[in-house]
């Protein structure tokens, strides 16, 4: 799937850094930035796309209404109210599923085939708000989900290993959130499980360390909150992510990502959106994979798609009355 055009909905931190990174990267030839504030909007697209020219290849980047992405490839939506330090992701569920339910009915009537890439939180809700209420195929709604918790976790991994990340294969399944876990069952460097790396990497030298398992998933489960303390948000991270995915759904060859989609069964779990690897490529989800899980791990999915299932009993799912 050849993608010329990306609509980015919203221009916050982490909307303009995803438009920013995606004209570096030279993924679409035309970004639209689409936001309520359209001075924002539009001082973010003169911004990028005055640097383009100099360290990129040549981008269209212009600010504009849900009419000008029309013949988009992959709509990206950032939209809602960000986290405050000390707020949980659920704590933000009605406000922002407000804001997504006053989005879907304008960008879907311009842009009935693209694929949707969700990624305001909380993420999981806002999925499964947008495939419920959208009527966009489920296989064109991918949600930004535990990529980045993923990504955080195989960085961890390596600095134990001093291995490069791209030799780590480990997940981080369910709800990105406080329900998140990692089926370390499945976890491996290289070709070898992370139960028995120890005995089957030797290094010239120095000595292989233990892995503190409940450090790295401390490290992983805490990284975003450190952040928003530190500097108020997080952007740079997710912006790369979000990248990843529209690089994905470019490719001709099904790419392996832990991103939140709608659940229709597997491993006994249905009608809610969290993060198992999913099979990316040629602009939608193309199926996923099902590794098999401990007991452990399957009580742990189930607890998470619960928690998110709870959540979703409490929201209003309601859609605005539109004018005639």
């Amino acid at each position: 799937m050849a993608v010329n055009k990306i609509t980015v909905i919203g221009a916050g931190s982490v909307g303009s850094t995803t438009a920013f990174a995606l004209a570096l990267k030279n993924i679409a030839n035309e970004i639209v930035i689409i936001d309520i504030n359209e001075d924002k909007a539009l001082g973010e697209a003169m911004d990028i796309h005055q640097g383009t020219p100099l360290f990129s290849e040549p981008v269209n980047v212009y600010a504009g209404d849900y009419k000008s992405a029309v013949g988009s490839d992959i709509v990206v939506i950032t939209s809602g109210v960000a986290r405050k330090p000390g707020q949980t992701r659920i704590d933000l569920a009605q406000t922002n599923v407000n804001i997504i339910k006053q989005i879907t009915p304008q960008i879907v009537r311009s842009c009935p085939d693209a694929t949707y890439v969700i990624v305001a939180n909380p993420v999981d809700i806002l999925t499964y708000v947008f495939s419920k209420v959208s009527g966009i195929p489920q296989n064109r709604i991918i949600g930004s989900g535990t990529l980045l918790d993923t990504a955080r976790l195989r960085a961890r991994i390596a600095e134990y290993l001093s291995v490069s990340q791209k030799n780590v294969h480990a997940y981080v399944f369910g709800e990105h959130g406080e329900t998140s876990f990692v089926p370390w069952s499945i976890a491996e460097v290289s070709t070898i499980s992370l139960a028995d790396y120890k005995e089957l990497i030797k290094l010239d030298q120095g000595i292989m360390v233990d892995l503190d398992y409940d450090e790295i998933d401390n490290y992983m489960r805490s990284s975003g909150g450190k952040i928003i303390r530190r500097k108020g948000c997080t952007n740079y991270a997710i912006a790369v992510s979000v990248c990843g995915i529209c690089e994905c759904l470019q490719g001709g060859v099904n790419a392996v990502v832990t991103v939140s989609t709608m659940l229709s069964g597997e491993y006994g779990i249905s009608d809610v959106c969290l993060s198992l690897p999913m099979l990316l490529g040629n602009g939608k989800v193309q199926g996923r994979i099902t590794p098999r899980l401990t007991d452990e791990e399957l009580e742990k999915l189930h607890h998470s798609a619960d928690a998110l299932k709870a959540v979703i009993a409490q929201i209003d799912l309601t859609m605005p009355e539109t004018k005639a």
